[in-house]
């Protein structure tokens, strides 16, 4: 995705010759790129370097809204660099460091540029700290929904998708690059800080405020990071999982704790079965995060808790936890790609209630294909057939419902196609074990079936359900 810098060429040799003798030397690297050139966020992310880690220490005041941060970036240099940009939107920069060193660094919009004293060799490890300040924004989406930081009735809550991380930390934004994570949240007395991954130390408390600190150890996208601030109640226990015992840890507002303890009873039965389905679970630790309806609009697949609007019903948690393989750990490349995350947790959802008794697969997807409308809109000009899902027309309809729905059917054709459920199954465990915690795009996941499966012919699925116009043939 990144976009080279030109290199010289012979008709400026003897200008760049004359330019580093006079300068007394050379300069051999480029600034990295200021975006990734992502079809529909094309600032997004940046090029020029790979990161490996974030180290995040964040101090937050609900009272008045105000954050704290020091950020040190952990990455490798893909290019020779002479600077390289970190997406920050909003918030203050007090400081720049690059390997301990003082860095000159400058803003634009959400991009922090950063200067190194010396430059960045291909290949180099480098860590760059920022510390930080202010009160976080809240981003609207193109789509109309709010993400970034969002401010609770007793807190705070950070979620990411597609963009809104960058409000609450510097980082390299964009899918492509995941790292692992380390993430201390401050809060006052009172309030739990709930994150990513696995506790690493019980909470300690000094000066009348308390410190959580969580690390991530797998690779994660920034926009399925996240930091929950309020009052929980919080439950902690382990479950049998194929690897392993299995730590829970689930998040519950306190006014939505006797709405969810029906359906959070069954966590254990949901994650057995999605391994059976999906192969083992890909994260050291799973659970949930549950907020009031009025403080959030939507449910999020942030990486090991998924976060819900309320109590969640049971299916709404089967989708969310079957993210956790595909969305998760098998990670979209750009933002074109969503549907390989939201069409197959939707599929999931359809195998659920076919493995439960209910709806077979196959009920679900003749009631749609009838259902769905023969033109292209509905009323909230996102029907069933408005757009392939492999291609939407724009920002605001990554996550319109052909990329869920129509999605779901892409992937019912190819079983269809296969005519066997069990080579179907193990199609969908052996995806999400071949792209574990790495990254994935249409093209790659498409040529993957056909070699699969070379006896079969597949290019109509494609053509028609992923990116062609209309309601495709039956």
């Amino acid at each position: 995705m990144r976009t080279p810098h030109p290199r010289t060429g012979p008709a400026l040799t003897v200008v760049a010759a004359l330019t580093a003798a006079c300068a007394g030397g050379g300069v051999s690297g480029a600034p990295g790129d200021d975006g990734l050139r992502d079809p529909y966020f094309p600032r997004a992310g940046n090029g020029g370097y790979d990161v490996t880690h974030y180290a995040l220490t964040l101090a937050y005041t609900p009272t008045d809204r105000h954050l704290t941060g020091t950020a040190t970036v952990t990455a490798r240099a893909t290019e020779d660099l002479s600077a390289l940009n970190l997406d920050l939107s909003g918030l203050d920069v007090d400081s720049v460091a690059v390997d301990r060193r003082p860095a000159r660094w400058n803003r634009a919009g959400q991009e922090l540029t950063i200067r190194p004293r010396d430059e960045l060799d291909a290949g180099a490890v480098f860590r760059v700290t920022v510390r930080y300040g202010g009160t976080p924004e809240t981003i609207t989406d193109p789509d109309g929904s709010e993400e970034g930081w969002l401010p609770t009735a007793d807190g705070a809550l950070g979620l990411g998708q597609p963009t809104g991380s960058m409000a609450w930390f510097p980082g390299n934004h964009h899918p492509s690059d995941k790292a692992s994570y380390d993430i201390s949240v401050t809060v006052p007395r009172g309030l739990r800080a709930v994150s990513n991954g696995q506790l690493t130390r019980e909470p300690t408390t000094r000066g009348g405020r308390t410190t959580y600190a969580w690390r991530t150890a797998e690779p994660m996208a920034s926009h399925v990071a996240t930091v929950a601030i309020g009052r929980y109640d919080i439950q902690r226990y382990d479950i049998t999982a194929r690897d392993g015992r299995l730590p829970v840890h689930t998040a519950v507002d306190p006014a939505q704790a006797d709405a969810s303890r029906a359906v959070l009873r069954r966590l254990p039965d949901v994650m057995a079965w999605a391994e059976r389905n999906f192969g083992p679970y890909p994260f050291a630790s799973t659970g949930v995060i549950v907020e009031r309806p009025e403080d959030i609009g939507y449910a999020l697949e942030t990486q090991n808790r998924p976060v819900f609007p309320g109590a969640p019903d049971l299916t709404l948690l089967v989708h969310e936890l079957a993210h956790q393989w595909y969305g998760d750990s098998v990670t979209p490349r750009t933002w074109r790609d969503m549907w390989l995350s939201e069409g197959f947790a939707t599929y999931a959802e359809w195998l659920w209630r076919e493995d439960q008794g209910g709806e077979t697969a196959e009920q679900t997807f003749d009631a749609l294909y009838e259902s769905g409308p023969e033109d292209t809109s509905d009323a909230d000009g996102d029907g069933l057939w408005a757009f392939p899902p492999a291609d939407p027309p724009d920002a605001a309809r990554i996550s319109g419902r052909p990329v869920y729905d129509r999605a779901a059917m892409a992937l019912h054709r190819v079983r269809q196609i296969l005519g066997d459920d069990t080579a179907f199954r193990a199609l969908l465990r052996d995806w999400a074990s071949a792209q574990r915690h790495g990254t994935a795009d249409t093209e790659e996941f498409t040529a993957w079936v056909e070699r699969r499966a070379p006896g079969s012919d597949f290019s109509g699925v494609w053509r028609d359900w992923l990116y062609g116009d209309g309601k495709p043939p039956r």
